[in-house]
């Protein structure tokens, strides 16, 4: 089994270069409407706009805060690296990087321009 998070975002095309700004991700789709992200042949992540109608029934609502109750974690083989790129790219910085004893790894949150909380993490030693 495996998970496909999908986030229903205003802008898909924006939502898509942040994230493979961010985590160094490429495109697998492409679109308007709809994208799938990839890390080599996996995906990681899709996006897929609010208004569009391919998913009648789902219950999401615009005007519902977007992200609530939500934590995406995506690890890092490189935490700095990935601090880096997002103070690079302006992104809100929600935690500067920090050493998480209980999970026993180092993390950064920021949000993404739709509100949703990301977290990325680089396990093992403290960095």
């Amino acid at each position: 089994m495996r998970i496909q998070t999908t986030l229903f975002v205003d802008d898909v095309e924006a939502s898509s270069h942040w994230y493979q700004t961010l985590l160094g991700l490429t495109s697998g789709h492409g679109g308007k409407e709809f994208e799938m992200l990839m890390d080599a042949d996996t995906i990681v992540l899709q996006l897929h706009r609010m208004e569009a109608d391919e998913h009648p029934g789902i219950g999401l609502s615009a005007d519902a805060p977007a992200g609530n109750r939500v934590v995406i974690y995506y690890e890092s083989d490189d935490v700095q690296d990935s601090h880096e790129r997002a103070e690079a790219m302006g992104a809100e910085v929600v935690a500067a990087p920090h050493w998480n004893e209980l999970a026993g790894h180092t993390v950064f949150t920021v949000r993404d321009p739709d509100g949703f909380v990301v977290s990325i993490y680089q396990r093992g030693e403290h960095v």
